[in-house]
């Protein structure tokens, strides 16, 4: 009896331990103790554009990053569209939701939502896959709600560290298995590009992504163009021809809180 006694206490807190791991990445959660972050987040709900932009791009610093490394790019292909940046480095699945429910999609009525979320999630906590793709389907109902007629392309997360076998990159795989599942065709769209950022052997250069997860000025521009025949589809536009090749200088990595693991 006494072995009993102790043994449901145990399974209890085990229970209670899992259950609570399990939801963090759909619990709303602020990252308001980083000054930068709030900032941010005031600049979004007062951006001049937010009644007029076709395209809201939504995730972490991979999209915060259209404002460094991607300016140049951002300019060619989204300028036009009034697009808005609604990307914050370090941001996991949880701050998009908390973001969501403090007013960030008021106001707004884009055609496309352009949705790529889950690598700090997996780099911060390593959450498994399961735990990421319910963060993305979570945010998924909350574009529903909130923004019924807009349609979203959620892409894969991009390739994460230098080979396939890497295990940042494997948990990243199998959260995108999971998360295209959630691809009707008629709301949300999936689309992988994941392959034109690595050479044919499936290693991640550093020629586009630096530090083997931020890409750099070339990666941004590999990004829009692969993406673009969807997106033009998406909005009901002209495709936009691929930029010039002019040379463009690489800027740093936005530095806000806690870097990008």
């Amino acid at each position: 009896m006494r072995i009993k006694a102790l043994f449901v206490p145990v399974l209890l807190a085990l229970f209670v331990t899992s259950a609570s791991a399990e939801s963090l990445a759909t619990r709303p959660d602020d990252r308001m103790k980083e000054g930068w972050w709030g900032k941010r987040h005031g600049a979004a709900l007062a951006a001049p554009n937010r009644a007029t932009a076709k395209v809201v791009f939504i995730g972490d610093s991979i999209t915060h990053g259209w404002e460094g490394s991607g300016k140049a790019t951002w300019k060619h292909y989204y300028e036009g569209r009034g697009a808005l940046n609604l990307g914050y480095s370090g941001d996991r699945t949880e701050n998009v939701l908390w973001r969501f429910e403090h007013g960030e999609l008021d106001g707004l009525s884009p055609k496309v939502a352009v949705l790529m979320i889950g690598t700090n999630n997996t780099g911060h906590r390593k959450d498994k896959p399961e735990e990421i793709a319910d963060g993305v389907r979570a945010i998924l109902d909350g574009l529903e709600k909130r923004l019924p007629m807009t349609k979203v392309l959620v892409l894969a997360i991009f390739p994460r560290a230098a080979t396939s076998a890497d295990a940042p990159r494997v948990n990243n795989d199998k959260a995108n298995e999971l998360v295209a599942k959630f691809a009707d065709n008629k709301k949300v769209f999936f689309l992988d590009i994941n392959g034109k950022f690595l050479n044919p052997d499936g290693i991640l250069s550093k020629d586009v992504m630096p530090d083997l997860l931020h890409p750099q000025a070339k990666g941004y521009g590999i990004w829009a163009e692969a993406m673009e025949p969807t997106l033009a589809k998406l909005l009901g536009d002209e495709a936009v021809q691929p930029e010039p090749m002019a040379a463009q200088p690489d800027k740093p990595a936005a530095k806000h809180g806690k870097k990008d693991k």
